[in-house]
C-alpha cells in the first residue's frame, strides 16, 4: 500500500543513474505510484544526498563516473547513517560474477537492464511492504515488552530483535538488513533446515522470481562475520541441495 493510500509522508527513493531517459521513466512510474524520487548522475553526489535526505530506498546503478556503483554501496554500507537503507542495484552487467560481487558489498538486489518497469516497482513496493510490517511489528512489541525484552541466545551468539543488534561473544557485529533477517530467522527455527525458498520468501518476501543465488550470497557474507573460521562454520550449516540450519547445540 503506497503513501497515496495511506495518506501518510511519502517514502523516499533515491535513484542514481546517469542515463537521463533511464531516469526519467523510473521517475515517472515510481512517483505514480505516490513516491518521491530524488535522482543523481553523480555517486559522489548519491553519497552526499543519503547522508542529507535519509531515502528510504536507493536504485544504484554500477556504471556511473567518477566514483562506481560498487565503491557507492560499499560506502553506504560502511556508514553509520546510511547502513540500514535498502539498496537495489540495476546495472548492464549481467554475469554472474557482477550479480555476486554486488550482493556480496551489501546490496539487496541485482536487477539487470533491459528491465521490466512492472518488475522494477513491484519489487520497490514489496520492499517498502516489508519494512513498513517490521516497523509496525518492532512498535508494537516495542509497547508490549517494554521493560522485557525478548533475546536469542544460542551459543556465542546473542540477537536482539528490537534493538537490531547482535553480538558474538559479547562484541557486538555490524549486520546488513537481509543479514540480521536470515540470522533472527535461522536462529528462531535452530535444528530446522529451512529451503533456499522459504528464505527468500520470508526475508525478501518478493511477488517475482529471484535467484536462490542470492540466499547462498548473504550467506556466506553473514558467516563472515559471526563464525571464527567461515570455511568451517560452527552456527550455520550447509543441507546440500536443500538449505541451511542454525546449529542446536
Amino acid at each position: 500500500m503506497d503513501s497515496k493510500e495511506t495518506g501518510s509522508a511519502p517514502k523516499r527513493i533515491l535513484v542514481v543513474e546517469d542515463e537521463e531517459d533511464i531516469v526519467r521513466l523510473i521517475t515517472f512510474h515510481l512517483e505514480k505510484e505516490g513516491y518521491r524520487v530524488l535522482s543523481t548522475g553523480s555517486g559522489r553526489e548519491a553519497l552526499q544526498l543519503a547522508r542529507q535526505q535519509s531515502p528510504n530506498l536507493v536504485i544504484l546503478d554500477i556504471m556511473l563516473p567518477e566514483m562506481d556503483g560498487l565503491e557507492v554501496c560499499r560506502r553506504l554500507r560502511a556508514g553509520k547513517d546510511t547502513e540500514s537503507i535498502p539498496i537495489m542495484i540495476l546495472s548492464a552487467k549481467k554475469e554472474e560474477l557482477d550479480r555476486v560481487l554486488g550482493l556480496e558489498l551489501g546490496a539487496d538486489d541485482y536487477m539487470v537492464k533491459p528491465f521490466s518497469v512492472r518488475e522494477l516497482v513491484a519489487r520497490v513496493r514489496a520492499t517498502f511492504r516489508r519494512f513498513d510490517r517490521e516497523e509496525n511489528n518492532t512498535s508494537k512489541e516495542a509497547r508490549e515488552t517494554e521493560l522485557k525484552e525478548k533475546v536469542l541466545s544460542l551459543g556465542c551468539i546473542t540477537l536482539y530483535p528490537e534493538r537490531h543488534q547482535v553480538t558474538v561473544n559479547g562484541e557486538q557485529r555490524t549486520l546488513t538488513h537481509k543479514e540480521f533477517l536470515l540470522l533472527e530467522l535461522l536462529m528462531q527455527n535452530a535444528g530446522k533446515v529451512l529451503t533456499r525458498d522459504l528464505l527468500l520468501d520470508k526475508v525478501w518476501g518478493y511477488e517475482v522470481e529471484i535467484d536462490t543465488r542470492t540466499v547462498d550470497v548473504h550467506i556466506r557474507y553473514l558467516r563472515q562475520k559471526i563464525e571464527s573460521d567461515p570455511t568451517f562454520p560452527r552456527y550455520i550449516e550447509t543441507v546440500r541441495g536443500v538449505g541451511y540450519k542454525f546449529a542446536k547445540e
